[in-house]
């Protein structure tokens, strides 16, 4: 039997952004399962708080805070381009992906440095008790989706200056890239509240 087609899909668009892309899903699908994860961790955390006199345990003291600030301000700071880098993306501006890339990968290299810092700023190696392994393991979990991220972002940046990229897709990859990089600094917040304040206000 001839098949018969009832209508002409050639003009239809080959990508979509938002939620009409299997990227996005897919983003979101990640930022489910990972939330979780931070959920459970910063769980533990309150759990082995509430089990403690004093936290940290004595003799340990707090976290130096000033490496952990630095980070979180330059994390907030960094939505500002790439909210702009978002917007560029979507409508298909290769000038401006291109130079907002290169200035997310800039960022990203600079919070890894500030991050290499803030684990010795946290007072307690991660063997001594309870509370320095989960410091260190949150510490940790978050610095795993900012180098995670940072690769991706140089991956794109690398990519968008060939010939393979201004193409619809990879303008879509750009655009939930930077969804993701907003997933990545909002899930700091917490962490950064309880590793650095918590114990002071406790």
């Amino acid at each position: 039997m001839t098949p018969r087609f009832a209508q002409d899909a050639s003009e239809l668009p080959t990508h979509g952004f938002g939620w009409r892309s299997l990227t996005w899903w897919g983003v979101i699908g990640f930022m489910v399962i990972e939330g979780a994860g931070f959920a459970m961790a910063l769980a533990s955390y309150l759990f082995l708080m509430s089990h403690q006199q004093s936290w940290p345990p004595d003799p340990v003291l707090a976290p130096t805070p000033w490496w952990g600030t630095a980070f979180t301000l330059l994390m907030l700071v960094s939505e500002l381009p790439n909210s702009w880098l978002k917007k560029r993306a979507q409508a298909c501006h290769i000038e401006g992906v291109q130079a907002g890339l290169l200035i997310i990968s800039a960022i990203g290299l600079v919070l890894l440095v500030i991050r290499a810092f803030e684990f010795g700023s946290l007072n307690v190696h991660w063997t001594a008790n309870a509370y320095g392994s989960i410091v260190w393991a949150l510490l940790l979990l978050h610095t795993t989706h900012i180098l995670t991220d940072w690769i991706d972002t140089l991956v794109l940046t690398a990519l968008m200056f060939t010939r393979h990229g201004p193409t619809g897709r990879r303008f879509v990859d750009v655009s939930e890239n930077a969804l993701y990089w907003r997933f990545v600094w909002l899930a700091w917040l917490p962490i950064y509240l309880l590793l650095y304040w918590v114990p002071r206000w406790a």
